[in-house]
């Protein structure tokens, strides 16, 4: 009978070769190349579709192409609210003289009486959809927001599919595929010539390249060790911090979109040569019965390594002679039976159910603070950097606590002190700026602390026949958290806390739903979903075994 994958200790022959040796080091040398990438293509619209300070131009007042933002007699001519004039608002002029004539005094103008304007003058040269295509005024703010809604509908589209391709013919071509799409697509979009092939461009671009980030993580994941998993994770998730700040300078340097986004997606263009020698997961390789493929990655693994295969390993992995059965192993290996199977099991199910919920709340705040963080009183682009680089606090302090705390107290505590600061920051007298945004960072550094926890709790507790197609499933229920997440800052034109409310309150909630979980802290990845659903703790076992005494 042939030797099915569960034969192989894969933790043990990755302990002989090495659990973060040569050989990985180089694979996620090469996988944080499509992390970064990630980090560009998901955020861009944070900054292209960004709104922007502008005011109505006053005929007779403002000097053509020379005209100031904010000249002396501004106060005359348009309403102020906040101190800030009016975007789409002026003063009637009352003077009978043409307004070439008028000399903009106060008495020019009748300030009980607004009409609105359709030519603008703007702070100052960024350009961005909004000058471009001319979405201005508050009735065409939900056409800037619904750019990030569709961004992340064509992720929820496609994270399914992307999964099944990924399980059923290998993560390395969905990586190839998503990055060349993605890449293509978003230069592409950068010669828009209207907002609606802008927008179905933006619907594209994650339509293709969506699992980027997940393909990634868990080709980089499945080859390192158990013990290395948190470092590994963390090395995937400080690149990407590293490179959201890196988007926020971007922009700063680059104030118009079209060549910002050129500048963030033609990498992707020239990156595939060295994705091209991306390893297959070997775990992948074992759950479609190519037992060779997979020994010779670990062979040439062993050799970068400076190790040697001891002869129980090479054992384990020798070709299979009986044909016969080798291809009875692989039709009950066929994807839809394993996925059907697996979904008639309700704990199953349940998890399943918990983690996407989980995942909604997360990518939600995540997302949320991220976004709202360019509407915080300051400069945008430095605010974004530093909502950006507050994660990496955050993933040292995962370094130190996760393997000695475990995920699962680290998850919840993480959502529920995030959805506390949250609430918390709502009761910071205004006008203080520096504690409010401090605050705001606190928040982002225990959501961050979170997601990066989730990533590695939903690779190991699902089996890796179906690992990233569950992950796709949870994942692109997250997405219903990113679509929603850039409507978030209209929530404040409602009631001005509501956004960090709504963060708070799912916060807590989905953290406490997480003590549903099994702690997974030095298990060994399951390769079945029976291994997957007897994952116990040792507290659990302990408390077992004092039942019975």
């Amino acid at each position: 009978m042939p030797k099915s994958e569960d034969d192989i200790d894969l933790d043990g022959v990755l302990n002989e070769i090495g659990q973060f040796g040569r050989f990985q080091i180089r694979q996620y040398g090469l996988m944080v190349i499509p992390i970064i990438l990630n980090a560009f293509f998901t955020l861009s619209y944070v900054f292209t579709a960004g709104n922007l300070n502008y005011r109505c131009e006053v005929p007779g007042c403002d000097n053509g192409p020379n005209a100031v933002y904010h000249p002396g007699w501004l106060n005359n001519t348009v309403p102020f609210k906040h101190g800030i004039p009016a975007q789409c608002e002026r003063f009637r002029p009352i003077s009978n003289a043409s307004l070439d004539n008028l000399l903009c005094d106060a008495d020019e103008f009748d300030q009980t009486s607004i009409i609105g304007c359709d030519s603008f003058i703007y702070e100052d040269d960024e350009v961005t959809i909004v000058n471009d295509f001319n979405i201005t005024c508050p009735n065409n703010d939900w056409k800037l927001t619904l750019v990030g809604t569709i961004n992340n509908v064509g992720q929820f589209v496609a994270l399914p599919i992307a999964g099944y391709i990924s399980d059923r013919f290998g993560r390395r071509l969905v990586l190839l595929l998503s990055v060349a799409g993605s890449a293509i697509f978003g230069v592409i979009r950068s010669f828009a010539a209207s907002y609606e092939m802008f927008i179905a461009l933006e619907f594209l671009d994650p339509l293709i390249g969506s699992t980027m980030y997940t393909t990634a993580f868990v080709l980089a994941l499945e080859l390192v060790g158990p013990k290395m998993r948190v470092t590994g994770n963390n090395i995937i998730s400080c690149a990407f911090s590293f490179a959201e700040a890196g988007l926020g300078l971007l922009a700063m340097l680059l104030k118009n979109w079209r060549h910002l986004l050129r500048a963030l997606y033609i990498p992707g263009i020239v990156s595939l040569p060295f994705l091209w020698m991306t390893t297959e997961s070997v775990r992948w390789l074992l759950s479609k019965g190519q037992r060779e493929k997979a020994f010779d990655v670990l062979k040439k693994a062993a050799k970068m390594n400076g190790k040697t295969l001891s002869p129980a390993a090479i054992d384990s992995f020798c070709p299979v002679s009986d044909n016969e059965s080798r291809s009875e192993m692989l039709e009950n290996n066929n994807f839809f039976n394993l996925l059907t199977n697996a979904f008639k099991n309700r704990r199953l199910i349940l998890r399943v159910a918990n983690c996407s919920f989980c995942w909604l709340t997360n990518v939600l705040v995540y997302f949320g603070l991220s976004l709202n963080s360019v509407t915080l009183a300051g400069d945008k682009y430095l605010n974004f950097i530093l909502v950006s680089l507050v994660e990496l606090p955050g993933f040292l302090i995962m370094q130190l606590i996760l393997d000695r705390v475990g995920r699962r107290i680290t998850l919840c505590t993480t959502m529920i002190l995030c959805g506390l600061f949250c609430f918390l920051s709502e009761f910071i007298p205004t006008g203080n700026h520096w504690l409010s945004l401090i605050l705001f960072l606190v928040s982002k550094m225990a959501i961050t602390m979170s997601f990066g926890t989730l990533y590695i709790y939903t690779v190991e507790i699902f089996p890796t026949n179906l690992r990233q197609s569950l992950l796709s499933v949870c994942s692109m229920f997250g997405r219903i958290g990113s679509m929603v997440a850039p409507q978030t800052p209209l929530l404040a034109k409602i009631w001005a806390p509501l956004p960090m409310v709504i963060f708070g309150s799912i916060g807590i909630a989905s953290g406490l739903a997480i003590l549903e979980f099994p702690e997974t802290l030095n298990t060994q990845l399951p390769n079945t979903v029976e291994e997957a659903m007897n994952m116990k703790t040792e507290d659990e076992g302990n408390k077992g075994r004092e039942r019975l005494a």
